[in-house]
């Protein structure tokens, strides 16, 4: 048995690729006429073979068309701002304190003073 050099063994790796190439584009093209015949058989759309958008299009049922409330009565909404600095950065007091903010109190400024 003779040794193959790596460079032996680049040079078949390189003309398979082509050969698989070849075949390749032969066969895609019989598959794209099975597969047109079989959506204008069946009347087949995207959303049936789950290329639409998110998670409503991979199942057949419809997207809410409101999002449930986490807590009966409870209404969902904007809530007033509260803090806002001469860049027009605002804060409505809620949740952790944007950096904004924490960098001007950081610097020596009292939270008082961005209050609306």
């Amino acid at each position: 048995m003779v040794a193959k050099t790596y460079t032996d063994i680049a040079k078949q790796i390189k003309a398979l690729q082509a050969k698989a190439d070849a075949l390749r584009a032969q066969e895609r093209t019989g598959v794209i006429t099975k597969i047109k015949g079989a959506i204008e058989a069946y009347g087949l759309t995207a959303h049936d073979l789950g290329f639409g958008r998110g998670r409503a299009a991979k199942e057949a049922v419809p997207p809410p068309t409101k999002p449930p409330s986490k807590a009966k009565g409870r209404k969902l909404g904007k809530v007033a701002v509260k803090y806002r600095d001469k860049s027009g950065n605002t804060w409505a007091g809620r949740g952790l304190q944007p950096r904004w903010l924490r960098e001007a109190i950081a610097a020596g400024a009292k939270m008082e003073s961005f209050r609306v």
